[in-house]
């Protein structure tokens, strides 16, 4: 595995709270300035697929296949329309994981092998989308990745489900992968409008301090019409508030990978 790759794990055992739009959002802003990303689909709803425009009917091979060590990440990826964005795209398959390798010793480190035996030098950056909740799929991501980047609506319970996350990461890092860091927090779903929304991120500031990315991804109506569309929504409208942010979330977090870099 080439350690110029880095390996980005979107988790957030919450569903609904942006996770497959910053992923695919994210890596479209990444690959519209030069850099070379795939996403590996590891939600069996696979709505990172449908959202980069990947039918059902084209998933001939999946994150699935992969997984059990059948085809190679370079077999699987597929072209989206955004170029220099490739997908492993996700199929119902992956239902039926969990119980399929329950008794492989190695269960947990299925989507790392995968990737090292692939030749994933070609990316900058791997993205996985994980399924909203903590599950054999979860581990694997987590057990793969370099970082976990964590999506967080700006809702009542944030707070909560962050922490539950950070004791899941701690018990990842004191198991399977210790070299796992949280990449950085983003905020998504705000509304300036909302007292409750700004307590929020007051709040999760002082908890996470620099961790938390200064771009906030607002509650934006084009964001969510993007998908029933088949595309990013920074292809769907590149000039709304959504996209804007998007763009400026992509440059933050370049910017702290090349500090990372240099350390």
């Amino acid at each position: 595995m080439n350690q110029k790759t880095r390996i980005i794990t979107v988790a957030n055992q919450k569903g609904g709270v942006g996770k497959t739009t910053t992923a695919i959002n994210l890596a479209t802003a990444l690959a519209a300035i030069g850099e070379k990303v795939l996403i590996v689909d590891l939600d069996p709803q696979g709505n990172a697929s449908t959202g980069l425009g990947i039918e059902r009917n084209q998933r001939e091979i999946s994150a699935y296949d992969v997984l059990i060590g059948e085809k190679t990440v370079a077999e699987a990826a597929v072209h989206t329309a955004v170029p220099n964005l490739d997908i492993v795209p996700s199929t119902l398959d992956l239902l039926g994981f969990e119980l399929e390798i329950a008794s492989d010793p190695r269960r947990v480190f299925k989507l790392r092998d995968a990737l090292s035996h692939s030749d994933i030098s070609n990316y900058r950056y791997v993205f996985c989308d994980c399924p909203p909740s903590f599950n054999l799929l979860t581990m694997n991501a987590m057990g793969a990745a370099n970082a976990i980047l964590v999506p967080l609506q700006c809702e009542f319970f944030a707070l909560e489900g962050l922490s539950q996350l950070l004791d899941t990461v701690s018990e990842v890092r004191s198991t399977i992968n210790p070299k796992l860091e949280i990449q950085g927090v983003v905020l998504t779903m705000y509304d300036s409008r909302n007292n409750l929304a700004q307590q929020v991120v007051s709040d999760v500031r002082e908890y996470m301090g620099d961790k938390v990315y200064k771009t906030l991804i607002p509650r934006n109506v084009r964001v969510s019409e993007a998908p029933s569309f088949g595309k990013p929504v920074i292809l769907y409208d590149l000039k709304c508030q959504g996209s804007q942010a998007y763009i400026q979330l992509a440059s933050e977090i370049i910017q702290r990978e090349r500090a990372l870099a240099a350390a």
